[in-house]
């Protein structure tokens, strides 16, 4: 689950991060209250107006823009609030800014010149270890950095069971090429930081820019969070944070009715029992020429009333030319599928799309009979190769 910037922050701040103050505004009025609150309590003269969307490179589509006084506050929020910010993380149709960040401005002239950097936590697959990625090259994106300047990006792996070591921090801050005070704020940014991705079960923290300030204080300016789905259970605060606005709806859809969706770009709707099923039915569709035009995990209890709701979702997709069901029957019995299939389309009505129904497991020669002996306009298969004739027989 992503969280937005301010909520990102607000999590990190609770583990003593020190980050960019800020408020957040779903208006023009509520922004320039923002902006005088935000001053009386900072003393910023300046501030960032920044889009809460879920997306990076927001800069780079207008979504973040600095005003010089409240007059330019309100107007930069009036045209940010509803925009569509489209980004290079986002469709060619962007997404709508519900929301603005009004933020200090933190570049304030001092004895040393501000630099920013980039740090991330996330877990290092390889390994099984935890890992901080930094670079000295922050606000850009790491992409590019790792393409350009390989030798700029360093690592540090975590053992889960010890936790980040002392050393560890300081090493991070010396890479950076930090002393005096900045060094030893590092070193406890750091520290907060991991502690931070840890107790709150991301699975993702981000922070580009990590900003030293003119006077040695070291911050983060933005924020990327990705909070673990598995473990947002221990923590209903953060459960509570969701914005449902920013995400697919059809997938939101699918989640309230406890299917596992994931919306794609192809025009072979999938209902699957089992991720790697779900899988091995993707690569099969895209073997015949066809391409999966979604992941559906319809569980173990593949029922009338479910397979009905796996139905809706799926037609919901314009693109959707054909449906491919590939259950494995285990715990689940064949037959009890096939009843529940045919049952959900007669519920359903008219679906114009072809139906491809393979059942395989126990009772699978019972499910076949049903199938095709129901008069309806759907097609049974027993073996992957059959059904794969039959998506690419259809799709021609």
């Amino acid at each position: 689950m992503n969280l937005h910037e301010y909520q990102g922050k607000e999590l990190l701040n609770s583990f003593g991060v020190r980050i960019q103050r800020g408020i957040v505004a779903s208006t023009a009025d509520e922004a320039v209250t923002a902006a005088k609150q935000l001053t009386e309590e900072t003393g910023t003269g300046w501030h960032v107006i920044k889009a809460q969307v879920h997306a990076g490179g927001r800069g780079k589509g207008g979504g973040v823009k600095l005003a010089k006084n409240l007059d330019e506050v309100k107007t930069i929020a009036d045209e940010i609030i509803g925009m569509n910010l489209v980004t290079p993380q986002t469709s060619a149709e962007g997404k709508k800014v519900h929301q603005v960040l009004i933020a200090e401005d933190v570049y304030y002239p001092g004895d040393n010149e501000p630099e920013e950097y980039y740090m991330s936590v996330l877990l290092n697959r390889g390994t099984g270890k935890n890992m901080i990625m930094y670079s000295t090259e922050g606000g850009m994106d790491i992409e590019q950095v790792a393409e350009e300047t390989p030798h700029l990006i360093f690592t540090e792996e975590i053992d889960p069971a010890l936790g980040l070591l002392p050393f560890q921090a300081r090493r991070v801050a010396f890479n950076l090429g930090l002393s005096g005070t900045a060094f030893k704020e590092m070193t406890k940014f750091v520290t907060a930081l991991y502690t931070a991705y840890i107790k709150s079960d991301s699975s993702l923290f981000e922070i580009n820019p990590v900003l030293k300030t003119s006077d040695d204080k070291i911050l983060a300016v933005d924020s990327k969070v990705t909070l673990d789905d598995n473990a947002l259970f221990r923590h209903k605060d953060l459960a509570a944070l969701r914005d449902k606005r920013e995400e697919n709806p059809i997938e939101v859809e699918a989640g309230e009715l406890g299917l596992n969706y994931v919306d794609l770009d192809g025009n072979v709707g999938c209902m699957v029992n089992g991720a790697g099923l779900a899988m091995a039915t993707m690569d099969l569709i895209k073997q015949a020429g066809g391409e999966p035009a979604n992941f559906l995990d319809v569980g173990g209890t593949a029922d009338a009333a479910r397979v009905e709701a796996a139905f809706n979702i799926i037609l919901k997709d314009p693109n959707v030319k054909a449906i491919l069901i590939n259950i494995f029957g285990g715990i689940v019995r064949c037959d009890r599928v096939a009843q529940g299939v045919i049952d959900a389309y007669k519920n359903i009505g008219n679906i114009n799309v072809p139906i491809i129904v393979r059942l395989q497991g126990t009772n699978a020669d019972i499910a076949k009979d049903l199938i095709d002996n129901s008069g309806l306009d759907v097609l049974s298969a027993t073996e992957f190769k059959e059904a794969a004739d039959k998506v690419q027989e259809v799709l021609s």
